[in-house]
This record gives structure tokens, sequence and C-alpha cells, in this order.
């Protein structure tokens, strides 16, 4: 139970950084693509922060967020605007899997490994 509430409150932060981040991004670019609006943000320096899609104006699809140096940081996914699926975060040498199932945090896997340091664009 410990292990779901450092998730939550990780994932909380993470949501946050992005919320108060943006004041100094450049504007973000939204463009349709058939039945969706796919949405890039962006990092002052140009390059990208976050991008994934909406539909009928709600979180929807995959979302994937970057460090400036281009690699993944978290991968999320919604449906319908709440979180669905399979979650992954990392960091320099964990990797974080939150399974979701109708905006409830189903289950929590983490595995530290120096494996995890490879490429992750």
């Amino acid at each position: 139970m410990k292990r779901i509430k450092n998730t939550v409150l990780a994932v909380a932060f993470l949501m946050g950084g992005v919320a108060i981040a943006q004041d100094t991004e450049l504007k973000p670019v939204f463009e349709e693509q058939g039945n969706l609006i796919k949405g890039t943000f962006y990092y002052e320096d140009g390059s990208i922060r976050q991008e994934g899609t909406y539909k009928d104006g709600r979180l929807h699809g995959e979302w994937v967020s970057y460090n400036q140096d281009g690699k993944k940081t978290a991968i999320a996914n919604y449906k319908n605007g709440k979180k669905d699926g399979k979650w992954f975060f990392w960091s320099e040498t964990k990797l974080t899997e939150v399974d979701y199932e109708n905006s409830v945090i189903a289950s929590v896997n983490s595995w530290k490994s120096e494996s995890l340091l490879v490429d992750r664009k």
C-alpha cells in the first residue's frame, strides 16, 4: 500500500510540475488526426516536452513525456478522459509500471537495474 501511495504522489508531482513549467514553454501545437486532436507541448528550447491526443475535448489514447534530452520519462494511457491501462515512468535506474482500470490504480510494479540506462528514444 505504501508503494502505491508513493507512486500516486510521484504522479501528482509530475503532473503538477508540467502545469507549473508550462509558463516558460513555447505555445502548444494542436492538429487534427481523424476524430482525434493531437497536442504537442514544448520546452523553451523547442524540444518536445509531451505529446498525445484528445477525443471530444478529453485526454484519449497514449501520452508520452520527454526530458529535454529527448528521452522518454513517462508513457500514459487515457480512455475518454480517464486513466486506463499501463503507465510507465522512467528514472535513471528505475522503471515503474502502474496499471489503471477506470482511473483507479490496479497494481504497481517497479524494477531497478543498470540495464534501464539504455536509450529510451
